[in-house]
C-alpha cells in the first residue's frame, strides 16, 4: 500500500466533526488521498546517510526477539499503501519494556497543528466509533484496495484499525486533517520495531510512513509530496532520538515514489518484502535542508 519542508507551527485551526461516533474531538487544531505503506560499514559511524547498522542493538530491540508475540499494522501517493508486512506472521512481538514506555512514538495526539505549503495541517490519531465509515470509504476506492487490500464491509477496516488500536504503539493510525477536512490516512510506525526491520539494516528509532489521500480530488496535484514533507520533518522535529524516517512503496507504484522523491527522501535500496517488491525510502536528519 502506499502507506514535507515546513517547520512546526503554533497556529491552530478548528477541530472538525470527523464522525458521529462518541470519542471526542481530538485537543488542539484538526488538518485531515493516497500513498503508499546492504552497504559497506563507514568509519564514521555518526552519518545518517549510512544505511547500515554498525552499533550495538539496543535492549529494546533485542527484547522484541525474545518472546514470541505476533503483531499486525501500511506508503503509496497515487491511491494507498501497501500492507503485506503487517500479515506478516513472523513479525516481531510484542516489545517487553512497551509497559515502562508505553509511548514508543513519543506522543503523536500532542505533536500539534503544522503550517505547510498547502494549508494548516495536523495528524489527529484515529477513533474507530467516529471515524470508521470514512475510512472504510477510502479504502473501497479501487485505486486504494489495489494496494492496501482492505476493501470490502466496515469490520474489514475495522479490524484493521483495532489491531493497531490495541496493540503496544508501536503503529498509529491517524487521519490527516488539511484545513479543518479530514483529506487522508496516515500510520505512524516505529520501524526498527516493525516486520520491515528484518529486511533493511534498521537503526533505534528509526520511524516508519504509510499514507493513503482518501479523496481524488486531492490526487495528481502535489498534495501527497508537500504532507510527506511536513510529516517527516514534524517526526524529526518531535522525536530527537530518530534520525531516519523511512517508508517502503511498491516499486510498481510509479507515482508513490516519485511523490517521496519530491518529498526530500532518497532512494536507497531494492528489498523483497514478503508480497511486494518495495523502494526503500529514507530521509535523512543529516540532509532534510538539502533535500
Amino acid at each position: 500500500m502506499s502507506r514535507s519542508d515546513a517547520t512546526t507551527d503554533a497556529v491552530s485551526a478548528p477541530v472538525p466533526d470527523v464522525g458521529t461516533g462518541t470519542c471526542p474531538a481530538p485537543a488542539g487544531d484538526d488538518t485531515a488521498g493516497g500513498a503508499d505503506r546492504s552497504a559497506d560499514r563507514s568509519t564514521d559511524r555518526s552519518t545518517d546517510q549510512e544505511d547500515t547498522l554498525d552499533l550495538r542493538l539496543p535492549d529494546e530491540l533485542l527484547a522484541l526477539f525474545e518472546t514470541g508475540q505476533p503483531r499486525s499494522g501500511n506508503t503509496d501517493v497515487g491511491a494507498g499503501h501497501e500492507q503485506e508486512i503487517r500479515r506478516d506472521n513472523t513479525s516481531p512481538p510484542t516489545s517487553l519494556t512497551a509497559a515502562a514506555d508505553s509511548d514508543l512514538l513519543d506522543g503523536i495526539a500532542g505533536w500539534g497543528p503544522i503550517t505547510t505549503p498547502v494549508g494548516v495541517f495536523q495528524l489527529v490519531p484515529v477513533c474507530v466509533e467516529r471515524d470508521l465509515p470514512l475510512v472504510c470509504h477510502w479504502m473501497n476506492d479501487p485505486a486504494v484496495s489495489a494496494f492496501w487490500e482492505l476493501a470490502g464491509p466496515q469490520n474489514v477496516t475495522e479490524n484493521h484499525l483495532r489491531s493497531q488500536l490495541a496493540n503496544d504503539g508501536r503503529s498509529v493510525p491517524c487521519l490527516g486533517v488539511l484545513e479543518g477536512a479530514p483529506m487522508s490516512y496516515w500510520e505512524i510506525y516505529r520501524a526498527d520495531l516493525d516486520p520491515l526491520a528484518r529486511h533493511y539494516p534498521a537503526r533505534p528509532h528509526d520511524t516508519g510512513i504509510h499514507l493513503l489521500v482518501g479523496a481524488v480530488t486531492h490526487r495528481g496535484r502535489g498534495l501527497g509530496s508537500a504532507l510527506l514533507r511536513a510529516v517527516a520533518n514534524l517526526a524529526l522535529d518531535k522525536r530527537p532520538a530518530c534520525a531516519r524516517v523511512v517508508a517502503e512503496p511498491d516499486l510498481r507504484n510509479i507515482p508513490s515514489v516519485t511523490a517521496f522523491l519530491s518529498a526530500g527522501f532518497r532512494f536507497s535500496a531494492e528489498v523483497d518484502l514478503p508480497a511486494k517488491r518495495a523502494a526503500l525510502m529514507i530521509r535523512d536528519r543529516s540532509l532534510r535542508d538539502l533535500l
